[in-house]
């Protein structure tokens, strides 16, 4: 009872924090304070939010054990700006490029990024493109991208997304939830996580 009322009360005290991305949208983050100058990034999965149970459990366990975490939404989910796409990998990957010059400058030693879902493809994409963090964890992150398009876009995807430029997304009850873009389905069909793991620095423990 003790622990969780103390792993309550580091959720709680979550400092706000604003940073800025490549494009000038503000990215909302909360950041859980411990006593050392260590810090490790979260990065939430596809429509989720820094609030995501996982990144909230996580966040508040690493503050009790004294190292600072930082959860934040990407451009177009949650509280931050900007909007939502299907695909996105390579901005949310400079999304947290940001994130990551912004704690540097702020002088914190960055000991892990740490991506769920989709948020370990951002992770993954970041240690392949900059090389200057030594541990990155990839929690259930898809490795092979083409596959679960057409569970999620139905049959014929690509046939009708050349012919009207978008798709649709609806639930069960017929509710539009989001819209998939060409661009964006070309972004997820191009971006490759083998070639992209074979690109981190072999310092990086992954």
């Amino acid at each position: 009872m003790t622990l969780d009322l103390n792993l309550w009360i580091t959720v709680a005290c979550a400092q706000r924090v604003l940073i800025s991305n490549k494009l000038g949208e503000k990215l909302v983050g909360l950041l859980h304070e411990a006593c050392s100058k260590e810090l490790v990034i979260l990065c939430h999965g596809f429509r989720a939010t820094k609030d995501d149970s996982i990144l909230v459990d996580l966040a508040a366990a690493l503050a009790s054990a004294g190292v600072n975490a930082f959860r934040f939404d990407f451009a177009g989910n949650g509280e931050s700006e900007g909007l939502f796409q299907y695909g996105n990998y390579r901005k949310e990957a400079d999304d947290l490029r940001s994130v990551v010059s912004y704690f540097s400058e702020q002088k914190y030693d960055i000991i892990a990024l740490v991506g769920h879902s989709k948020g370990g493809n951002a992770v993954l994409l970041y240690a392949s493109m900059y090389h200057d963090v030594t541990v990155i964890v990839n929690i259930s992150g898809r490795f092979a991208l083409e596959e679960g398009i057409e569970g999620r876009l139905g049959k014929n995807f690509l046939q009708r997304i050349k012919k009207d430029g978008y798709i649709d997304v609806r639930n069960k009850k017929g509710k539009f939830e989001y819209r998939v873009t060409e661009e964006s389905l070309r972004d997820r069909l191009s971006t490759d996580t083998l070639l992209s793991s074979r690109s981190i620095s072999k310092g990086c423990r992954f």
